[in-house]
């Protein structure tokens, strides 16, 4: 029998991101829950799922062959850890121990002929399902192009739509030839450009006044055929239901709506030369009439119909509040001031929840398309972040805030999203990560951009933090710098604490698959061993395995996540402050014990009380409700290190 030797997996720890891109909390774990209820920070990991690794690591190239993985409930996949019989071609899962025989392409297998996920430094590896994209596989599709529908905002001054323009022109230039574009602007009413009649300039046009729903777009730009009785079926692209495990664009309406960069860029530009501010009169006193919600209901309708289950990118550049029909946020007279904190904190938005439950349902649309939505705001009123944060988040989207679209910050960070190359975010989509652990271990939930898939199974655990009662999370965007933050609960069994059946090491495995930028569909499998520790009477060890940056982006994120979710602490400001200070106090009493004998332990504190007096300022009635969405979605999502801060502001003790 062959392994990967389990000891070494803690001290590869000791590098702050490691090839896996996981860090947590405690790299050692008390075995019971009361000796983990007693270390005070959680029992967490923050991941990366698709950090590019260090170069120097001993990395291989991507797989061009799918995972093998265990036999059901358990269904980890193959790893380092695994216990090899060559002889008799099984290996033995170290999650749940079950003896599963290799497939018979695996049946050269031998001590000198093993396969790159057996690799003892091989602890994360990428595979590449479906064949498309890879090189020397015949007859396989082509990956899926990229898809970018832009949703443009024309109720702003005509200096502004310039710089828009401009904006566009440069951006549709980085895009690669085979990427899809669409265009939608509204304004008073909401313009659908087909792109694909060439002969004149054709238009749809939508009223916002009112919602519109999924079904009343369909039938209106034509596609109402797809998938419903009654209707002729629409042509699909050849080669079966699906494709890489994804659903077929809809031919027709990629061909009128959404065309390649080759096919349609003199068209975009020619459209982007006429386009014109909102030519619906403003009366005096009133704000710009604006139906920001139906534009992006019409995106996404759009995309449902016509890629539906394939990776695409809503780009929505906003001007100002939405003033009309869903989405509304304040009313056209300007009489009537834009909702502040004070009025969320008193309940006394008259728009806002109206406004939040309709982006909540178009962000199920969004999460069950397997599309994202990014926002410019750049503007010096509110455009409605506030309302529109849960399709954002729940997405991966992006948020930038500005000024001017003329303003530095918008031009850089829209360049950023097409650049290629070492600038490239990496932008991938249509991602779900799965969660397997060792049978001691269950899952609380996850903070971070993604959407609960609701698969509940023995690894779930009765606690839950964030997106909880799951395994397995959806997300619709991501990119190298997306981080998510998983809280963990220790549950063992009474076969497990006898002391003739202790396992020294516990195995938490992160599966990642995704569509790559490149088209390709991915999976990463990341497989992590830490060691089980007596805590009682080890504390040394314990203390010696405490990650103080990860905890210090932990408990951030943890607190921020309760500041907004808790009923309680939503109603009252002044007992959310009490509470907190309250709670950092148990949190750094709570391990005195720790920091009289540690000395090290005590930059942690540091951090944390910097970390926490920062909400606590964003969480004023000064800051407005964009900034402190904006920080607290960036809080959420970015890379640990990003989180805390560049080691030369770091704080010293």
């Amino acid at each position: 029998m062959s392994a990967a030797d389990p000891s070494a997996a803690p001290a590869a720890a000791a590098d702050p991101d490691g090839p896996d891109s996981v860090r947590l909390t405690w790299n050692t774990w008390p075995r019971s829950k009361v000796e983990a209820s007693r270390c005070v920070v959680p029992l967490a990991a923050t991941i990366s799922p698709t950090r590019v690794p260090d170069p120097s690591a001993a990395s291989p190239p991507p797989l061009p062959y799918p995972p093998l993985r265990c036999k059901p409930p358990c269904s980890a996949l193959l790893n380092p850890f695994a216990r090899v019989d060559f002889a008799a071609k099984i290996w033995i899962c170290p999650l749940c121990f079950s003896r599963n025989h290799f497939p018979p392409h695996y049946a050269a297998i031998s001590e000198s002929n093993v396969p790159a996920e057996l690799f003892p430094q091989c602890s994360t590896v990428d595979y590449i399902v479906g064949g498309a994209g890879i090189p020397g596989v015949g007859g396989a599709p082509p990956p899926p192009p990229p898809v970018f529908l832009f949703v443009i905002d024309t109720c702003v001054i005509e200096e502004e739509l310039e710089y828009v323009k401009m904006a566009m022109r440069k951006a549709v230039a980085l895009l690669p030839e085979h990427a899809l574009v669409g265009l939608v602007t509204f304004g008073t009413q909401v313009h659908l450009h087909e792109l694909g009649f060439s002969d004149l300039s054709k238009i749809y046009v939508f009223r916002g006044t009112k919602e519109i729903s999924k079904d009343q777009i369909l039938d209106q730009l034509g596609l109402a055929g797809a998938g419903r009785p009654g209707f002729p079926k629409m042509p699909q692209q050849p080669g079966g239901p699906q494709v890489n495990g994804m659903h077929p664009p809809s031919t027709a309406g990629v061909n009128r709506f959404l065309l390649p960069v080759s096919d349609c860029e003199i068209a975009l530009s020619t459209l982007l030369d006429e386009l014109q501010p909102d030519q619906w009169p403003v009366e005096a006193g009133n704000r710009a009439i604006r139906c920001t919600g139906v534009a992006l209901s019409v995106a996404a309708g759009l995309l449902g119909a016509c890629m539906p289950g394939t990776g695409a990118r809503i780009i929505a550049l906003l001007g100002g509040p939405c003033t009309e029909g869903p989405g509304m946020i304040v009313s056209k007279d300007l009489s009537e001031p834009v909702r502040s904190h004070k009025d969320l904190d008193k309940d006394a938005a008259p728009h806002f929840q109206k406004a939040v439950k309709f982006y909540d349902g178009l962000a199920k649309q969004l999460v069950s398309q397997g599309h994202v939505l990014d926002v410019f705001a750049s503007a010096l009123d509110q455009v409605g972040l506030a309302e529109m944060k849960v399709a954002i988040e729940r997405t991966g989207g992006l948020v930038v805030l500005s000024e001017s679209f003329g303003h530095s910050v918008f031009k850089d960070s829209f360049k950023r999203i097409f650049e290629g190359g070492e600038q490239s975010l990496g932008l991938s989509f249509n991602g779900i990560i799965e969660i397997n652990c060792s049978k001691d271990i269950k899952v609380q939930g996850i903070i971070g951009p993604c959407t609960s898939l609701e698969k509940k199974g023995a690894m779930c655990s009765d606690t839950v933090v964030g997106q909880g009662n799951t395994s397995a999370w959806k997300m619709c965007g991501l990119d190298r710098n997306t981080s998510l933050t998983v809280f963990f609960d220790v549950s063992p069994s009474e076969r497990s604490s006898q002391p003739g059946n202790q396992n020294p090491h516990l195995y938490i495995q992160f599966v990642t698959s995704y569509q790559h930028p490149e088209g390709q569909m991915r999976i990463r499998v990341t497989t992590i061993c830490r060691k089980w520790v007596d805590g009682s009477t080890n504390t040394e060890e314990l203390v010696e395995g405490f990650d103080q940056e990860t905890a210090a982006v932990v408990l951030a994120r943890y607190i921020s996540l309760k500041m907004e979710m808790e009923v309680l602490l939503l109603s009252n400001r002044h007992s959310t402050r009490h509470i907190l200070v309250l709670f950092l106090f148990y949190v750094i009493f709570g391990l005195k014990y720790i920091l009289s004998c540690f000395y090290e332990l005590q930059t942690w504190a540091v951090w944390e009380v910097g970390m926490l007096t920062t909400i606590f300022s964003l969480n004023s009635t000064h800051v407005s409700a964009p900034l402190y969405l904006l920080y607290i979605t960036l809080l959420f999502k970015e890379l640990l290190e990003y989180c805390v801060g560049p080691s030369e502001l770091r704080p010293e003790v």
